[in-house]
């Protein structure tokens, strides 16, 4: 039996999904507004095509409708070529309506074979984050929609630059939980695990605003000693001077463009927006310049969730926080029989992120739970949180080795 509550966070997840198609102009639904990411026509595409290749192909044994729409929505598709798909009227229609079927189904069990699936509603639970992903990964599409269209701004409280404080929680070596152990998990946390973590410090809060700004203001951008090899090829063939959404008004001041168009940058607030690249090079500037928090750098998630765990990290939630690590499988990771349920990201080429955003769902909110970028993409609702060597030990000898630890994590 599925619990309603189980239903109703489905009913609900479905709601938003749609919403976000609803309310767009038909010509921008299926309109790609960066290189990197699908449109948001082709995610809700993809988010009904999910319902249908699991809930009648793999359990009904019916492959209609899913077979119809293969070619435009499976995951070994290339969601950023430019397909023909269907109107904006069309994909709604045909979404509310599946929608609105496999709700029926799922609310009346003698519509549906026994299945091992729908024990104890895990095929419910596990759809609802499926679709909570995608819907993040739509809202990242409307952001770059309303950063292509700009905006000018008056801005009315100026940002003003406030260099970073070494205000941080030190974690003391042992033994650290690693993964999930909610049954409904995704692939990529599990299997849950304990590692052995030697001590460090780690920021209390992400690095915000006003922090960003001093690092801009004293040549974060510009000198490039503080970024690697990749991250100034990055830098200098996108002309990268700022976090992608930032802009200056008639003044000089900066401010943001957002989901809902032009604000004010508040200080206090996580930066968000910036990108692997970014972050490293942060972290470089701090390190060398910020008393206090000499060896610097991004944290390996291993420091992140064993942080986490310990209740050490305040303001997060709000920014999904780049780690150091690219995402890779656990130690006895088993690959998932089925295929759309595998984590696609396991190439060495997507750096790991921590602790979800203001627009995660609540059925991802775990500390357990990970995402993953390319190491230039800004569109994500990501910022940094830095991690530093413990602070009764901060001579030349121990940064170096430090250094070496952390290249080696």
């Amino acid at each position: 039996m599925i619990e309603p509550q189980s239903l109703g966070a489905l009913s609900n997840i479905h709601q938003l999904i749609t919403r976000l198609v609803e309310d767009l102009p038909a010509a921008d639904v299926n309109r790609q507004y960066h290189p990197d990411l699908p449109s948001t026509g082709w995610l809700l595409g993809r988010s009904i095509y999910l319902e249908l290749w699991w809930l009648r192909e793999k359990i009904l044994g019916d492959d209609d409708l899913s077979g119809r729409v293969r070619h435009f929505f499976a995951q070994s598709r290339d969601p950023q070529q430019q397909q023909q798909l269907p109107p904006k009227e069309h994909l709604l229609n045909w979404a509310l309506e599946v929608q609105d079927e496999h709700l029926s189904r799922l609310a009346n069990p003698g519509r549906l074979p026994p299945h091992p699936w729908l024990k104890q509603g895990w095929l419910v639970d596990y759809l609802v984050q499926v679709h909570s992903r995608i819907y993040e990964q739509m809202l990242s599409v409307r952001h770059a929609r309303a950063v292509t269209q700009g905006g000018k701004h008056h801005v009315k409280q100026p940002l003003h630059a406030s260099p970073p404080v070494a205000d941080s929680t030190e974690v003391s070596q042992g033994h650290y939980r690693i993964g999930a152990r909610n049954e409904v998990a995704l692939d990529n946390e599990q299997p849950m695990q304990m590692v052995e973590m030697r001590n460090f410090r780690i920021s209390n809060k992400p690095a915000d605003n006003a922090a960003w700004l001093a690092f801009l203001q004293d040549g974060g951008y510009t000198q490039d000693c503080y970024w690697s090899e990749p991250g100034r090829d990055w830098k200098q063939r996108h002309a990268v001077t700022c976090p992608w959404h930032w802009r200056q008004d008639e003044n000089g001041s900066w401010y943001a463009l957002g989901l809902n168009g032009p604000m004010d940058l508040l200080p206090d607030l996580p930066v968000s927006g910036i990108s692997w690249h970014e972050a490293q090079a942060y972290a470089n500037w701090v390190a060398a310049h910020v008393e206090g928090c000499s060896g610097a750098a991004l944290p390996h998630e291993y420091h992140w969730e064993a942080a986490a765990r310990l209740g050490a990290l305040h303001d997060g939630g709000r920014v999904w926080e780049w780690c150091s690590n690219p995402l890779h499988p656990y130690q006895d990771y088993e690959t998932p029989v089925d295929a759309e349920m595998r984590t696609q990201e396991f190439d060495g080429e997507h750096p790991a992120l921590r602790g979800g955003c203001i627009h995660t769902q609540p059925a991802l909110r775990r500390i357990s739970i990970r995402n993953a970028g390319l190491p230039g993409a800004g569109y994500l609702f990501s910022g940094v949180r830095l991690i530093f060597p413990p602070a009764l030990e901060e001579e030349a000898l121990y940064i170096e080795q430090w250094q070496q630890f952390l290249g080696n994590s």
